[in-house]
């Protein structure tokens, strides 16, 4: 197996990072999100959770609490960022920078942009959207 080879494509990374993020939130708030996606674009992730908003976080907003349960969640995401970053660097072997996440109790989606140090090596670079320099 030549060394390229052993790399991971770029999909498989996306769906390994998806797949850990779905597991650590349900090990650490006990509610496991709906459906995760995962772009990796140069050495920029995108991430939406689908469905991430947990039921007494719902509770809350359905009983007008709207105020108090967004920001329960912005403390549950403060609280989880450590781990989040840890993960993304286990999984991606790459340094993150920077990590910005943000949710919408409306919709129940979390959106979470990483900045990395480089771009991840992958088995396809090519798939790999690049911005135009």
């Amino acid at each position: 197996m030549t060394q390229e080879s052993s790399k991971p494509t770029r999909g498989q990374l996306e769906r390994l990072l998806s797949q850990r993020l779905q597991a650590l939130y349900r090990d650490q708030l006990g509610h496991q999100p709906g459906k995760v996606t995962c772009q990796i674009f140069d050495e920029k992730v995108a991430i939406i959770l689908e469905g991430s908003i947990t039921p007494p976080e719902q509770l809350l907003a359905d009983r007008g609490q709207a105020e108090l349960a967004q920001q329960v969640r912005s403390e549950l995401d403060e609280a989880i960022k450590p781990q989040l970053r840890v993960l993304i660097q286990e999984v991606l072997g790459v340094a993150v920078l920077d990590l910005l996440s943000d949710a919408t109790l409306e919709t129940g989606r979390t959106g979470i942009i990483v900045v990395l140090e480089v771009t991840p090596e992958v088995r396809n670079p090519e798939a790999v959207p690049k911005i135009k320099k």
